[in-house]
């Protein structure tokens, strides 16, 4: 990986861990989109125009990651902690949100043990005033039983 790849993606990590509060699911989808959409971008992108498509990568990954992390309301989050709990890896669970209109597809992709207990990765496709948006992430199983993504 490119050291300007490495370098943008430090310090996005050292901003949002310099905050006082948790992150906002808002804020961590901004994260996870901005690092997946650079590692993609980066990918894409050859020679001189490689740190202008890691760039373009990182500013759309982090549009359409905050997006998803706004739009879902309490409603989508149980739906998405049900998947977490209860769903196979790779088996889909999807819904509509009844006041929103968002459609939401969750797919566990990997089940981990840890010490504090499992964390799943997973995908969320989702259209969000009818345009699609994919996210990746990783939830663990906290104490109270409850899901909380990871950065």
């Amino acid at each position: 990986m490119n050291r300007y790849l490495c370098t943008f993606i430090l310090i996005i990590a050292a901003a949002l861990s310099a905050c006082s509060t948790a992150p906002s699911k808002q804020d961590q989808g901004v994260l996870i989109g901005a690092v997946i959409g650079g590692i993609l971008g980066h990918q894409v992108g050859g020679g001189s125009g490689r740190a202008i498509a890691t760039f373009v990568g990182t500013v759309a990954g982090s549009a359409i990651g905050g997006s998803i992390g706004q739009s879902m309301d309490e409603t989508d989050r149980m739906n998405a902690s049900r998947a977490f709990e209860n769903v196979r890896t790779g088996v889909p669970t999807s819904w509509v949100n009844p006041d929103s209109r968002n459609q939401y597809t969750v797919v566990p992709t990997s089940t981990t043990e840890t010490a504090t207990g499992p964390c799943r990765e997973y995908t969320i496709d989702a259209f969000i005033g009818g345009e699609p948006e994919i996210i990746y992430g990783v939830a663990c199983r906290q104490a109270d039983g409850s899901w909380q993504v990871q950065d």
